[in-house]
């Protein structure tokens, strides 16, 4: 019996259909959802949602961030945003990854609120360059 999967954006929905396993990238590292997985929900990194069927993977979301929920039966992921990996801009990521890292160096050691946004943004531009390898 497979996985109910729904990956959903502020804009639409996504994915709605079943797989025999979800790869997320969880706030705490990666999670694997199986059918009959223990419930629970986890916030998202920047990273790739990997769709299974079988052992292998037949689709892969990027998405920003945002939040999981996991139950035995179903899993649905509430995407801040998401796109098709090979929907990604390599140039544009590329540049994105190169002001992060820019905006990152020039937050000042006593800016908590600013150095926390900047680690977010260097976080999710790096993960959406790796998407691409």
């Amino acid at each position: 019996m497979p996985l109910a999967l729904e990956i959903v954006s502020p804009e639409k929905l996504l994915v709605s259909r079943p797989v025999d396993m979800v790869v997320i990238p969880g706030s705490e590292g990666d999670i694997g959802a199986l059918p009959g997985h223990a419930p629970m929900i986890t916030m998202l990194r920047g990273g790739v949602v990997s769709l299974y069927e079988g052992d292998q993977i037949t689709s892969r979301l990027f998405v920003t961030g945002g939040f999981a929920e996991i139950t035995p039966e179903r899993c649905t992921v509430l995407a801040d945003s998401a796109l098709s990996v090979a929907e990604i801009d390599r140039p544009a990521a590329e540049a994105a990854l190169a002001a992060a890292e820019s905006a990152f160096k020039a937050v000042g050691a006593s800016d908590m609120a600013g150095t926390a946004k900047a680690m977010e943004d260097l976080q999710v531009a790096t993960a959406r360059v790796e998407a691409l390898r």
